[in-house]
């Protein structure tokens, strides 16, 4: 594949990755009225997601793959440039869509039995019991930690190593400070389980700012605006 390829291929995956994720959440905003329904208690939830199991765990497969897509779309877009900023953004790129993808993931791979054992009426009181514990579990430690924090974080470092790589070349001052500005508003999704006022207001419209750069970023790639090498070095005297 060639670097024109591997760039235009590369914007297409992340324009792609936007769109499903993009859809995805409003699509479980208006089925499962995620994110609300996570401050609803435990058996609660899981009612509600039996009511809209279907339609809830195609929601979060699309968004899991849209999540996915930035490890491939991160690599492509590294390999247009040399040096360690290049590679330290492709692997965070992937490290941010595999913890995506380990916490979205538990929708549609273990939720689906904890609310059934949660709801047989032939359960015992303590097996529907340890189902809602085991969801809580999951919905903390893969969740919360693995997809929402550790997400937060690789998200907001990538698209800043993202910023390093491209800031000479294809970066103008208000596409980097666009860029700068989404992943500090990402990186507060950190202080969340702390219960910092306005961190999840201020993640949400970082997520939705930084879609927008990466639309950006794509067009720039299909376009032609063609990266170059990062520290070309002096040009030849004449």
């Amino acid at each position: 594949m060639t670097k024109t390829m591997e760039r235009r291929t590369a914007a297409a995956i992340f324009i792609g990755a936007t769109v499903a994720a993009n859809a995805a959440f409003v699509g479980l905003g208006t089925s499962f009225d995620y994110p609300d329904v996570l401050q609803k208690p435990t058996g609660e939830i899981l009612r509600m997601f039996l009511d809209t199991k279907a339609s809830t765990m195609a929601w979060f497969a699309i968004l899991a793959l849209g999540a996915a897509l930035l490890g491939p779309a991160a690599v492509l877009l590294a390999r247009q440039y040399d040096g360690a900023a290049a590679r330290w953004s492709a692997r965070l790129g992937i490290a941010a869509a595999v913890v995506q993808v380990i916490g979205l993931s538990r929708w549609f791979l273990l939720v689906p039995g904890f609310a059934a054992r949660a709801s047989d009426p032939g359960s015992t009181a303590a097996q529907r019991a340890d189902a809602l514990a085991s969801f809580e579990a999951a919905h903390r430690i893969l969740g919360g930690f693995v997809g929402e924090t550790l997400g937060y974080a690789f998200t907001a470092a990538w698209t800043v190593a993202v910023l390093i790589v491209v800031g000479p070349t294809l970066g103008r001052k208000w596409f980097t400070l666009l860029g700068y500005a989404s992943a500090v508003l990402i990186a507060l999704g950190i202080f969340i389980p702390l219960g910092l006022p306005g961190a999840d207001m201020a993640n949400f419209v970082g997520y939705v700012v930084w879609s927008v750069w990466v639309v950006i970023l794509a067009v720039k790639l299909m376009t032609g605006e063609k990266p170059l090498p990062a520290n070309p070095g002096p040009t030849p005297a004449a």
